[in-house]
């Protein structure tokens, strides 16, 4: 069966103190959470070792947000995958929009990013999604089959079986519109059939794909019913306990 997983993206937000005091306060309240549903922070590069301490042996996992292309080198300001697996990293975020839009990433940049994340025991999230120009041309299938078919198809069906996608339509993140139920639905199917084509069924029908794009307490249920989302990419409602638990409960 595919994995549950609420995932939160705190992006470049909170201090060293408020991460750990927030990573605490879902410590505290994780007996509030289904026992299927699999939890999963990603703070910032420095709050890493911090926050990795104060969610131990609880069932929170740990993320990074990146990392980098080579796997180590003169790369000034670049962290290697093998670095977030020694600290105690199971996932990386990896292609998100923010790093597509605003650093230029590309899938030529994202190839080697998932391959040395594999490499290193780390179960990428590898984000897809168009931006809305792509939506109302119609063209949000072929963008995010393209995504798909660049840097997941020189994959081995062994590989793909530890790859969680998420779809993330750019034009509803962090501006309060979400795509609706069906929406979400339609291209969450056409991810996994994408999926089923290259590597066969078994292996779409284990996949599990986020949807990331302004999902929030009040949207959770009806998007987490839809048949192929399993579970969501969060970015702001994560940065509050209360909203990140009370998504995770939506189940």
């Amino acid at each position: 069966m595919r994995r549950k997983i609420v995932a939160g993206n705190w992006k470049m937000n909170t201090t060293v103190a408020e991460g750990v005091a927030l990573a605490k306060e879902l410590v505290a309240n994780m007996g509030e959470v289904p026992a299927d549903v699999n939890m999963v922070v990603a703070p910032p590069f420095v709050h890493l070792t911090s926050v990795g301490e104060a969610i131990r042996d609880s069932k929170i996992a740990l993320s990074a947000q990146n990392c980098a292309d080579q796997p180590k080198g003169a790369f000034t300001g670049e962290v290697a995958a093998a670095m977030l697996a020694g600290i105690g990293c199971q996932y990386v975020i990896l292609g998100h929009s923010e790093r597509r839009q605003y650093y230029g990433e590309t899938s030529a940049t994202l190839v080697p990013k998932i391959k040395l994340a594999l490499e290193n025991g780390l179960q990428p999230i590898y984000c897809v999604g168009e931006m809305l120009s792509e939506r109302e041309a119609g063209n949000h299938f072929n963008v995010v089959k393209a995504q798909i078919e660049e840097v997941l198809f020189g994959l081995t069906a062994e590989q793909m079986g530890h790859i969680v996608i998420a779809y993330e339509p750019v034009w509803a993140i962090g501006t309060g519109v979400t795509a609706t139920n069906e929406q979400a639905q339609e291209i969450h199917a056409f991810i996994r059939k994408t999926i089923a084509d290259k590597f066969g069924a078994r292996i779409a029908d284990d996949c599990t794909i986020l949807y990331g794009g302004s999902c929030k307490p009040s949207n959770a249920k009806e998007l987490f019913a839809c048949p192929d989302i399993d579970g969501g990419l969060i970015g702001g409602a994560s940065l509050k306990a209360a909203d990140f638990i009370a998504i995770a409960q939506s189940y």
